[in-house]
């Protein structure tokens, strides 16, 4: 599977002079493809998408960006970061794209965004028409969703401490217990300049409210699952610690007429431990 260096794909994007700060986005080259808008998860950002984006983006018009706090976007100290505010961001990036109907690949942080915009459209209130999702490893039930340690220490009351001190050994470590097949040097070393970009460890307390949102707002969000009429397909990497297997039997649980491709072998990052795979069954649900 094709791989695009952080340096190829900081190069290749388009920097939007949002009003809460520059947002980094890439969008593909044909404007009469069907739209694809790709949302990235926590702690990362776009550059996730790399390996898989050439494969997409020969059939489809797929759009992402980093959102505020993530990548190489804007990470205000202030700025009230939350789901339904980078649903918002998303929703007006679709529109600055010209874009009336789209499908939705998300992983991670992004799947809890997703949810949101899946129930935008299921009450009648979004700003563009959605026609079908597919959800990666993610936390889509909280009682499902297995942090890891820094991450709930991330959300604790010594939070800004826990990300001052947070160093990439002690994230590569991180990142490589959740994934089943290895990251390259290169991967977390990115990832790491992803985080640490425009000092982004300072707002990591900040982004880690999802934990609590998710809680809050479960009924919103797992409804939006159980009530759409839109097909949805959740791929998922079943030796994922944080949402693998475990999450995937509440899921047959509690979505209807459940649509699943299960990795057996992956973990917690689908699109860059077996990118072929799961770009395959990304192209066959989404050419449908």
């Amino acid at each position: 599977m094709h791989s695009t260096s952080l340096e190829a794909w900081h190069g290749e994007g388009v920097m939007w002079a949002h009003a809460d700060g520059p947002i980094f986005t890439k969008s593909a080259a044909d404007q009469h493809a069907r739209a694809l808008l790709l949302i990235h998860g926590f702690p990362t950002a776009s550059w996730d998408w790399a390996k898989i984006w050439p494969a997409l983006a020969g059939e489809f018009r797929c759009m992402t960006l980093d959102m505020l706090g993530f990548g190489f976007s804007a990470k205000p100290a202030k700025f009230p970061y939350s789901i339904r505010a980078q649903a918002d961001l998303f929703e007006a990036f679709l529109d600055r794209q010209g874009i009336v109907e789209y499908a939705i690949l998300a992983h991670d942080y992004g799947d809890t965004v997703a949810q949101e915009l899946l129930a935008r459209h299921n009450e009648g209130s979004a700003r563009q028409k959605l026609t079908r999702v597919i959800f990666l490893n993610g936390g889509l039930f909280p009682e499902t969703h297995h942090p890891v340690l820094l991450q709930k220490l991330l959300a604790g009351p010594l939070g800004p401490l826990v990300a001052r001190l947070t160093t990439f050994r002690k994230f590569a470590a991180n990142m490589r217990g959740i994934c089943a097949q290895p990251l390259t040097d290169e991967e977390l070393e990115g990832m790491w300049r992803l985080m640490t970009c425009n000092d982004g460890l300072r707002v990591l307390p900040a982004l880690i409210t999802y934990m609590a949102e998710r809680r809050e707002h479960r009924e919103r969000w797992v409804g939006a699952l159980q009530q759409s009429a839109l097909p949805l397909r959740l791929i998922n990497g079943l030796r994922d610690p944080i949402s693998g297997a475990h999450m995937v039997r509440r899921y047959r649980e509690l979505v209807p007429r459940p649509d699943i491709v299960e990795l057996d072998d992956v973990g917690h990052y689908p699109q860059l431990e077996a990118a072929d795979r799961m770009a395959a069954a990304a192209l066959a649900f989404l050419r449908a």
